[in-house]
């Protein structure tokens, strides 16, 4: 069920918070590690130490997943290093938190591109490599059927990934290939530091968890690996919420 050694997996944004921990999860398993960054390379590089103290391979690319000739260039470099993928995570996320009134257009685009079109990117280069099947999961958050203060570029931007996953689904499982989402709850990860009412948002989110503690990164990175073994093999096309039951509470 967890036989992962050998496999290889792609995660974008594997550098620092939710992808991170994904990534060191999968190196925990056996799985060879493929670590996209764009900004941060010192954190790449760290990441990059801890996955290999695990007897993994790590490769580390630099490329922004919203610009379609980077996105070509990274999975060329992953054809040469490893010739075949078996596991991709859309995890790379980013977006302007502003009232909707106060959103232009660049703002827009810049959040769909990231957050949703990065992922029909990701999947046009990298079922290539996907020859015997494989599994893609994309990272939402609640905030795609939920309405946020100040999220409503990102939060569209999360339900457009949400239904692009279901629509992938449908084409890709005649190859084999399972396409699902994993949505977290809270968690106290560097791009929540972003936000102006952060402590209100954690402080609100522990008291309405029935669980009675915020989702870590550890909490998704389960999730993931969960959705690579042979247990998850009829799961397709599902937003899977990871948050301590926080979304039922209203």
């Amino acid at each position: 069920m967890f036989q992962l050694n050998g496999k290889v997996a792609l995660i974008t944004g594997g550098s620092r918070g939710i992808g991170r921990a994904i990534a060191l999860k999968f190196a925990q398993n056996g799985i060879h590690v493929v670590v996209n960054y764009v900004r941060h390379r010192r954190d790449a590089q760290s990441t990059a130490r801890e996955i290999e103290d695990h007897g993994v391979k790590c490769f580390v690319v630099k490329a922004n997943v919203a610009n379609d000739e980077d996105v070509k260039g990274m999975f060329s470099l992953i054809q040469k290093e490893f010739g075949t993928l078996h596991f991709m995570v859309s995890n790379a996320a980013s977006g302007v938190l502003k009232p909707a009134l106060e959103l232009s257009s660049r703002h827009w685009n810049w959040a769909m591109d990231i957050n949703a079109r990065a992922l029909l990117s990701l999947v046009r280069e990298g079922v290539a490599l996907m020859q015997q099947g494989g599994r893609i999961m994309a990272v939402s958050s609640l905030g795609a059927v939920r309405a946020i203060e100040n999220y409503t570029a990102v939060g569209a931007s999360k339900a457009a990934l949400e239904s692009l996953v279901r629509h992938l689904a449908v084409e890709l499982g005649p190859r084999g290939i399972n396409v699902n989402t994993i949505s977290a709850g809270a968690v106290d990860t560097e791009a929540l530091k972003k936000f102006p009412n952060r402590q209100e948002i954690l402080e609100t989110a522990i008291s309405k968890t029935p669980l009675g503690r915020l989702t870590t990164p550890e909490d998704v990175a389960d999730v993931a690996l969960f959705l690579c073994s042979d247990l998850a093999s009829m799961i397709q096309g599902q937003t899977i919420v990871v948050d301590g039951g926080y979304s039922i509470h209203g």
